[in-house]
């Protein structure tokens, strides 16, 4: 059995302990006694070193903890040491999740039923109904008043039988660890947690996401929420530089380039629409018509997009006897368009040679579109379509 020290004391960083078993490789080792907290209750595992080599994984094997390290060692007396950085953030991390899910309960009745800590943010799922901007914005400053208050954070180890007052009731029996935070929560937990609120740090709540039944809530503490903030103001400040407008000002300024944008794409598609036409009528007029009366044409693209070509060829076909073929190297594909009057249901003429080299795609009766997989193919549809 491991005794974990960390159960008792989330900030030692340093210790003793004895290598009590290695495998094979010396790579995986059980000690005695650890400080490193192994992956558990949504709660990354610590990083550190131990006997001189990296920790690169922890991991909980109900009565015991194993290390694994990047290099072997042997069975003895060792020293192991924590990487505190990593160690308070998910501290900090760890304790905001149980102050703001306190706060959800105490407000909103809104339950956690899951928690998870990233390497970036932390999550928590929610259900009882839905998390309205409102509600996050009140979860946040109610949370953030209690950091205020640098309430103590305790732990305990009491008798499932006697403990009573849990934000989420226990199945488990025996001996609970239980994480109190001064008149808001009592939580049966394994973790590691700050001392009181105040080491929380600021308390920021992010996007909410519906994730099946739950609303997924992100939120970041202490460094992490500082870290965010000044990423964000750093990003919102290149954004009013660009515009040339003053911070608060950014989302307005934004929306109406936005709305700007989307009015000259529209008239950028309407000229492209109407010179298309006028493209089409005029390659028309040029071309002289065959022997059977029909104009054809035939355009070879290397790469790029057949769509450019579509609206030409739409004009194009839309005066009597006339077929329009274009194909496109790269990624090999194949547009026809054809006149009411040709005769040719593009559609089915497309489909039938596309399924017999192995393409596809399809069309209504006076336009069709589809693609293959190589230059062989290509050449074989067009070769099908007698337009080759």
């Amino acid at each position: 059995m491991t005794e974990r020290l960390y159960y008792n004391d989330c900030y030692l960083r340093e210790f003793q302990a004895r290598v009590v078993e290695v495998s094979d490789d010396g790579r995986r080792v059980w000690l005695d006694r650890t400080a490193f907290y192994p992956t558990s209750g949504g709660q990354p595992f610590d990083l550190g070193i131990v006997g001189g080599a990296a920790v690169i994984d922890v991991i909980d094997e109900d009565d015991r903890v194993a290390h694994v390290l990047d290099a072997p060692i042997a069975v003895g007396e060792v020293y192991g040491e924590v990487d505190w950085i990593r160690r308070f953030d998910h501290m900090q991390q760890h304790t905001g999740q149980h102050l703001i899910s306190a706060v959800f309960e105490e407000l909103f009745h809104l339950h956690t039923v899951s928690f998870h800590l990233g390497a970036e943010s932390a999550t928590i799922d929610l259900e009882g109904g839905p998390v309205e901007p409102r509600i996050v914005q009140e979860v946040e400053r109610r949370a953030n008043e209690i950091v205020f208050e640098n309430r103590p954070v305790t732990v305990r180890f009491q008798d499932a039988a006697e403990t009573v007052g849990l934000r989420k009731p226990s199945d488990r029996e025996g001996t609970l660890r239980v994480i109190t935070i001064e008149g808001m929560d009592r939580s049966a937990c394994g973790g590691t947690h700050v001392r009181s609120t105040g080491e929380i740090g600021v308390a920021l709540l992010r996007k909410v996401e519906k994730v099946r039944q739950s609303s997924r809530v992100e939120f970041l503490c202490g460094g992490r929420a500082v870290k965010r903030a000044r990423a964000d103001y750093e990003a919102l400040s290149r954004t009013a530089q660009i515009f040339s407008a003053p911070l608060d000002e950014v989302p307005n300024v934004v929306a109406a380039t936005q709305e700007t944008a989307r009015t000259a794409d529209k008239v950028r598609r309407k000229l492209e629409l109407d010179l298309a036409a006028y493209q089409g009528r005029e390659l028309y007029a040029a071309t002289e018509p065959g022997a059977d009366g029909f104009r054809r044409v035939s355009r070879r693209v290397e790469h790029g997009s057949l769509e450019e070509l579509r609206a030409i060829a739409q004009s194009f076909t839309a005066q009597s006897k006339a077929v329009f073929v274009a194909s496109l190297q790269d990624p090999p594909s194949v547009l026809l368009a054809v006149s009411e009057d040709a005769g040719i249901d593009a559609g089915k003429a497309m489909k039938a040679a596309l399924t017999a080299a192995g393409g596809r795609g399809g069309g209504t009766a006076r336009v069709a579109q589809g693609s293959v997989g190589n230059a062989p193919s290509l050449e074989a549809v067009l070769a099908a379509l007698g337009l080759s």
